[in-house]
């Protein structure tokens, strides 16, 4: 089970976690540029998993607990190390903030409604959340520094990154403020359920 592909990639993103944030502390253009490519490899891992599984039929135990955990461990762990470090600008400190925030509410949740079999269905907002949010911290770990590197310091890579993240939190309020309340809904009725917990 542990060497299916699917459980593979999903691993490979806890593993990647340590070297992203070992980039980002070197913190030249050269390891910003290396960390926003890890990052989004480790995105990409993150569909290919769920995908191959299903299409592979190897749907598992383990692949359903590890993947939830290792992509919370790749956006908290990159986040809270630009927030160390000081590179969140244009007060991009707030939505990350509010970003893991909705995420230990989102474990909370699943924690519960899991020994009542209850789950949360994904919302097509909280893939567009999950979009922003994922481009806006590949774009905060590139920085304008691989800008500068790869000959483009015309495009203000930081600005667009602090856009995109801001997007990003006022979804995650908005997706948050829904999953709670269907939680809450689902814990007054004690109505079983079957769906599939977003992350």
């Amino acid at each position: 089970m542990l060497t299916d592909l699917p459980n593979l990639l999903t691993l490979s993103r806890i593993v990647v976690v340590p070297i992203v944030v070992g980039l980002v502390v070197i913190h030249t253009a050269q390891t910003d540029c290396a960390a926003c490519i890890l990052f989004i490899l480790a995105g990409i891992t993150d569909y290919l998993d769920g995908k191959l599984a299903r299409a592979w039929n190897q749907n598992s135990d383990l692949g359903r607990m590890l993947d939830p955990i290792a992509d919370k461990l790749l956006v908290g762990a990159s986040l809270m190390v630009m927030a160390g470090l000081g590179r969140l600008p244009y007060g991009c400190l707030y939505p990350a903030i509010i970003i893991l925030s909705r995420e230990i509410l989102v474990s909370g949740l699943r924690e519960y409604l899991a020994a009542t079999r209850v789950g949360l269905p994904v919302t097509r907002l909280a893939k567009w959340k999950t979009g922003f949010q994922m481009t806006a911290i590949g774009f905060l770990l590139a920085g304008d520094s691989t800008a500068g590197l790869l000959h483009i310091g015309w495009l203000p890579v930081d600005a667009l990154g602090a856009v995109m993240m801001w997007i990003a939190a006022v979804l995650t309020l908005v997706t948050g403020w829904d999953y709670l309340s269907t939680g809450l809904r689902h814990v007054s009725r004690g109505a079983p359920g079957a769906t599939k917990l977003s992350s």
